[in-house]
């Protein structure tokens, strides 16, 4: 039943992933937004928040290891979307390379991108820095701090986001089923569609990360393990599909832009949030995790920004660390 339960999750997320990237398209070509904005800030915070209430709530109930899992949730999210993520985005370029005008070269919003890497490896990369369980004086206003520059990021990645996407490389709007289907939908559609689609992942996700936890909780997992690995498997990935469906179509920028804009997001107000109301003490794998996300972001900076490719050893690298952490997480428990 947990398997079943599983499969008919993940058909759901797949169809509301349909259904969200085909609106945020059109919902951000009719605010004029451009293409790299609609990537990194539309779609990413879209499917970015659902996780970062599992932190929220686990911080809220206060209850024996809840703090780990809150933190394991905050540093886990991040670290999965710089590694297995960035890894299997490069991977499904490879495998559409023919589909794909542009084969495994990158097609992206470059300045965003640049940003967007930047962002992630100084703020996440603090974060491990910190690790130490700095004094309330130095947390909350640094926990303040990080929310503050994700709202300094957002007007930046708005003011440059790249040029807006052209009607012609849009698909017609799902929802638009009057057989003279405008070529500019009504925004409120959009917005309808924008909602069911991200209803549906974000429903699926939870019955995906029920059914995991149930299972995870089955065989005895612990807490800080269950947060650092399966609760971002679940909840990160599955809605991610998203940026498997671009990077198939060549929209580089949307695809690169859902996991870099949420790897900003994830190492900002998440962390922000950590900062200001735990002691922020991080146990090894924690501190580990976050050492191997930033190897993870610098790998995607120079492949991708410097290089503009999807390269394979690259592709290996991302799979290679966090399949080293999985190991090594798996051999200390």
């Amino acid at each position: 039943m947990d398997a079943l339960l599983l499969a008919i999750s993940f058909a759901v997320v797949l169809s509301g992933a349909l259904l969200f990237t085909n609106a945020v398209e059109w919902f951000g070509h009719r605010l004029g937004v451009g293409e790299g904005a609609v990537g990194s800030i539309l779609a990413a915070v879209g499917t970015a928040m659902p996780e970062t209430l599992i932190a929220i709530v686990a911080l809220v109930e206060v209850t024996e290891g809840s703090e780990d899992v809150a933190i394991g949730a905050i540093v886990g999210a991040p670290f999965l979307l710089a590694t297995l993520a960035m890894g299997l985005v490069g991977l499904f370029a490879y495998l559409y390379r023919e589909r794909r005008t542009q084969g495994v070269r990158l097609a992206a919003h470059g300045p965003t991108l640049e940003r967007d890497l930047l962002f992630f490896l100084g703020f996440f990369g603090l974060a491990g820095v910190l690790a130490w369980g700095p004094p309330e004086m130095v947390r909350i206003p640094l926990g303040v701090a990080f929310l503050g520059a994700y709202l300094f990021y957002v007007t930046r990645t708005l003011r440059g986001g790249g040029e807006i996407q052209g009607e012609e490389t849009l698909n017609p709007l799902i929802f638009e089923r009057r057989p003279e289907r405008r070529e500019d939908p009504p925004i409120l559609l959009c917005v309808v569609q924008l909602a069911v689609g991200l209803g549906a992942m974000v429903g699926g996700a939870h019955l995906f990360v029920e059914e995991l936890l149930h299972i995870a909780e089955s065989i005895g997992v612990e807490a800080l393990i269950l947060a650092l690995i399966l609760a971002p498997l679940a909840t990160e990935l599955p809605e991610k599909v998203n940026s498997f469906f671009w990077v198939r179509e060549g929209k580089d920028a949307l695809a690169l832009g859902n996991i870099t804009g949420a790897m900003v997001f994830q190492s900002t107000i998440p962390v922000g949030i950590g900062l200001i109301f735990t002691d922020w003490d991080l146990a090894a794998n924690a501190v580990l995790s976050i050492a191997l996300g930033v190897a993870g972001g610098l790998l995607a900076y120079f492949s991708l920004h410097r290089a503009g490719v999807f390269k394979l050893p690259a592709v290996i690298g991302w799979f290679a660390l966090y399949a080293m952490f999985l190991i090594i997480v798996v051999l200390s428990a």
